[in-house]
């Protein structure tokens, strides 16, 4: 299956490396632009961007996916499906139309809850004892498409948004990875 991948930040690293290892190919890896980080202020790359370049995968940083030239590059792919994990923005109607299969994300909560940014973080703050990961075909809300998978973990004592972070994003990617098996044996998302 022709993937284009989509995602920023550490969580998305372990679907990232999965894919890769993988028979499918990531044909493009679209994430945010570099942008200045710590107390130097130093331009720091994405982890997403790292990994994808020691892969020699091509890697798109555009400011905004609703530009029609950047819509181009990705519809240049031919992409079977959008694998999004911690993008970051909200992807326009003609990219969620763009792949024969669809547009899957891996959302870091057990939707509907804790849908938007910072589900973690908001499942510690609220006292939850569980959470999980959901994967969802993508729609035009937000976190609002139909459900495909979700996987519940139990949110231990000691974990902080780090530990359980580290831990979702493995069992999401692991999920994902579920998923599109299946999408490949049906043809369907």
């Amino acid at each position: 299956m022709r993937i284009i991948f989509m995602g920023t930040p550490m969580f998305a690293i372990p679907t990232l490396e999965r894919l890769v290892e993988s028979h499918h190919d990531v044909g493009l890896v679209v994430t945010q632009p570099d942008r200045k980080a710590g107390r130097g202020q130093k331009v720091q790359m994405p982890p997403v961007k790292e990994l994808a370049q020691a892969h020699g995968i091509p890697v798109l940083q555009p400011e905004s996916v609703r530009d029609e030239a950047v819509q181009s590059q990705l519809a240049a792919v031919r992409p079977d499906a959008i694998v999004v994990v911690a993008y970051g923005k909200i992807l326009p109607p003609a990219l969620l139309h763009l792949p024969r299969l669809g547009c899957i994300n891996l959302h870091a909560s057990l939707l509907p809850k804790y849908r938007g940014a910072a589900p973690i973080n908001w499942a510690i703050i609220r006292g939850e004892t569980r959470t999980g990961v959901t994967i969802m075909k993508m729609d035009e809300g937000m976190d609002t498409g139909d459900i495909l998978a979700r996987c519940a973990e139990d949110i231990l004592d000691d974990d902080d948004a780090g530990s359980l972070s580290d831990n979702l994003s493995v069992v999401g990617a692991d999920l994902l990875m579920r998923v599109l098996e299946g999408a490949e044996k049906t043809g369907l998302l």
